[in-house]
């Protein structure tokens, strides 16, 4: 059965685009918003307690897919988990809760689970953290990338979040490892139940073993988000208006990301005719905020003049600072043209025009994938979602 109302909580925006966009190809209408929409107090949730009480904020999101960015990447862990507690208590009644985790465990992640879990009122909370189409495994608890443990790859080096272990049992210590036949019993009792997954079909038998999804917290990244889409599709599907032409299109990198600058650099070297790019220095001598900062101001002036009527935006950060400087609340997801690729329009109901968007996390995609975004987003319009 189809839930109607699924809310994901991510700690930025890519990863809020990825955790709804397959909820989009899988017939739900999407959302993706900047923060925690406000609006009026509604009754606490109803469910059992198991824990702290989601408080007096606690609400259902609109009917269908409501995917927020809290921001809590880029904030100390006792501010990531201030959010994430709030957000998950006023997102308690939905009827899917999910957590997004980063499937390199970058991040304030054992902090934003417990906070989620506390807000949420949930019993148990269902780790599943592999996204196989990214090469990101879990294997008897231990991530890896591309058959590396993640704390042996180049994501120990992230400049914000090096990752410390790949180990489960040590970025949360109260876990349990259970697989899928050990699930019912094990989610009915409650806690943190860590599980591994090496392929697709590996998430899908995790999904499928929880008799109850609405009462569980969901913690993973695309790859776990997928499967509950998959297991949890919408018929007949959520209609979308077409998307509009684009005629100058504008790739913005932010990230720091090596992957992010060998796409830049194979995007200049292939892409046929001129190509409109700004992004951030490769040598990182001054704050970033302060580039980050110059980035955005020269994003906002190149759409606000009219040099720039589709965006192609690389890095969670750098796309939620640019939505935010143009005055949009977030995205309206359209589809997912790749794994980990969100495409749609601004959100900014009746404030500003539906200026397409491509939203990309900095480490995703091969070589190519600017190249391919960029090719997307200036092909005619999009025929209507399906």
């Amino acid at each position: 059965m189809s839930p109607a109302t699924v809310a994901i909580l991510a700690d930025d925006l890519t990863s809020a685009a990825d955790g709804a966009a397959p909820f989009r190809r899988n017939g739900h209408s999407a959302v993706v918003l900047c923060d925690v929409p406000a609006g009026p107090a509604a009754a606490p949730s109803s469910r059992t307690p198991s824990g702290p009480p989601a408080g007096p904020s606690a609400a259902s999101p609109g009917e269908g897919v409501t995917a927020v960015d809290l921001g809590t990447r880029i904030v100390d862990a006792a501010e990531a988990a201030a959010r994430t507690r709030r957000a998950a208590g006023v997102f308690a009644g939905a009827e899917l809760l999910i957590k997004t985790v980063d499937s390199t465990l970058r991040g304030h992640v054992a902090a934003e689970l417990r906070a989620a879990l506390a807000g949420s009122g949930r019993r148990a909370a269902i780790v599943a953290p592999a996204f196989p189409g990214e090469g990101r495994t879990t294997v008897e608890g231990v991530q890896y990338v591309r058959g590396v443990r993640v704390d042996e790859s180049e994501f120990d080096r992230d400049p914000a979040h090096p990752v410390r272990t790949a180990d489960l049992a040590r970025v949360f210590p109260e876990a349990v490892l259970v697989g899928p036949d050990g699930l019912p019993d094990a989610a009915g009792k409650g806690g943190v139940l860590v599980c591994s997954a090496a392929t697709d079909a590996d998430l899908d038998a995790i999904v499928a073993a929880v008799p109850r999804p609405d009462e569980v917290l969901w913690v993973g990244s695309p790859g776990l988000a997928d499967a509950l889409a998959r297991r949890h599709s919408r018929h007949p599907a959520a209609a979308l208006s077409a998307l509009p032409p684009v005629k100058s299109p504008l790739v913005v990198v932010g990230s720091a990301h090596p992957a992010s600058r060998r796409q830049l650099a194979v995007l200049r070297e292939r892409a046929t005719g001129p190509v409109a790019v700004l992004h951030t220095p490769e040598e990182r001598g001054t704050d970033p905020a302060v580039l980050l900062a110059l980035l955005v101001e020269k994003v906002w002036r190149a759409v606000t003049d009219g040099g720039a009527d589709g965006l192609v935006l690389t890095g969670g950060e750098t796309a939620a600072a640019v939505l935010d400087a143009l005055g949009a609340d977030g995205v309206e997801l359209h589809d997912e043209p790749e794994p980990g690729i969100a495409r749609g329009t601004l959100h900014a109901p009746g404030r500003l025009p539906r200026l397409p968007v491509l939203v990309k996390a900095g480490g995703f995609g091969d070589d190519e994938a600017l190249l391919r975004l960029h090719a997307l987003l200036t092909e005619a319009a999009a025929a209507p979602g399906r």
